[in-house]
């Protein structure tokens, strides 16, 4: 038996790699009709409740988790009631919070924009004047879909900024004129191996992925210093599971973003794109077992259904695409499902996306380049 924190998408898809493996999975949510639980025991409790999270332990030969939001006094109760918890504390803490996120990936050798933490109006003040503007101002904890930041151009934008984002503490970034936004899925199994999928561009919109492509376009020559970059992260951190990076391409190099100790809504595509998903291959870490191939077939991508479905009759007709309805109700702004595309390689690839635009009338960002 699996245990995980949380019951939502990623936890539906990772109970349902389970499966095949031989493997049960019960989830914790507070949500009674949360997605994983219309395909795995679910635990309805609050995060941090101790009966809630004992039920949620026992049996279990270890739990995980499906977002970096989790409290961490739930990760401490689980691993006071005697169960392995991968990935382990130390990279969920790291994860939480910006600074300590960038510290580690500066001393890993990875760099990133340059930054500052913010913590009152004076220094906001003296991050811009420091490492100049643009920049953007981030909230340190529970940012995510673009949420909790804000882009300053001039220094009239700064009052602003901080009248919204004041409350919580604060990282003002650099603003990075990148060539592409791009992110490396990568895991690691209890004995230490390492296996790593290829570089994926992605696309955004309104601050919400739309759009992800494996292989990235303009990113070959990247792989061999992100998996470096990648490897070193996951021994610092002892790290068991599988572990998103996210970067910025600039040029000819990479400049680390975020990471989030958990599959990856740009890791989507290798459920029919891999011949072992990220969902597998997670499970696989978690559990002890050989960790899978990560070898694309051909070329993939993932494309979010962000708030209402398009005609799934249209989707379902078109060949090389895949739906995963996720069993949420419809809602502005809302991930409700992915599709997957795949095709033998690129161009074919991006034709099948361009013919899906078409047919559904799905807006998809990124197809010109």
């Amino acid at each position: 038996m699996i245990g995980i924190l949380g019951g939502g998408q990623l936890a539906r898809m990772l109970a349902l790699a389970a499966v095949p493996l031989g493997l049960r999975v019960r989830t914790l949510d507070p949500n009674a009709d949360s997605p994983a639980g219309h395909c795995a025991e679910l635990v309805v409790a609050p995060y941090d409740d101790p009966a809630g999270l004992a039920r949620l332990a026992a049996g279990c030969t270890a739990v995980t988790y499906e977002f970096e939001n989790v409290p961490a006094a739930a990760v401490e109760r689980l691993a006071g009631l005697g169960v392995a918890v991968r990935p382990a504390a130390g990279a969920l803490a790291i994860s939480q919070d910006r600074i300590p996120e960038k510290d580690c990936f500066n001393a890993c050798g990875l760099p990133t924009a340059p930054y500052r933490a913010v913590d009152s109006r004076a220094d906001l003040d003296a991050a811009v004047a420091a490492i100049g503007l643009p920049g953007v101002l981030k909230t340190r904890r529970f940012g995510y879909d673009g949420k909790g930041q804000k882009v300053l151009r001039r220094s009239e934008d700064l009052d602003a900024a901080w009248a919204e984002l004041g409350r919580s503490p604060l990282i003002y970034e650099g603003f990075v004129p990148f060539d592409s936004e791009c992110s490396l899925i990568a895991v690691r199994g209890g004995d230490g191996a390492t296996a790593f999928y290829p570089l994926v561009e992605n696309h955004h919109r309104d601050g919400i992925l739309r759009l992800s492509i494996c292989p990235g376009r303009g990113t070959a020559g990247l792989q061999a210093e992100a998996e470096a970059a990648a490897g070193r992260l996951l021994a610092r951190l002892d790290y068991v599971g599988v572990l998103a990076v996210e970067f910025f391409r600039v040029g000819g190099r990479l400049l680390g973003n975020e990471m989030a100790p958990r599959v990856h809504n740009s890791g989507h595509w290798s459920i029919e794109g891999a011949e072992c998903s990220q969902f597998e291959n997670h499970i696989r870490a978690v559990a002890g077992l050989p960790l899978g191939s990560t070898r694309v077939r051909g070329a993939a991508a993932m494309v979010n259904l962000i708030g209402d479905f398009p005609d799934l009759r249209a989707v379902l007709a078109e060949p090389g695409v895949h739906l995963h309805h996720y069993g949420k109700e419809p809602r502005p702004g809302r991930k409700i499902g992915h599709l997957t595309v795949v095709a033998d390689d690129h161009a074919a690839l991006l034709g099948r996306l361009r013919r899906l635009a078409a047919v559904t009338g799905l807006e998809l960002p990124g197809l010109d380049g």
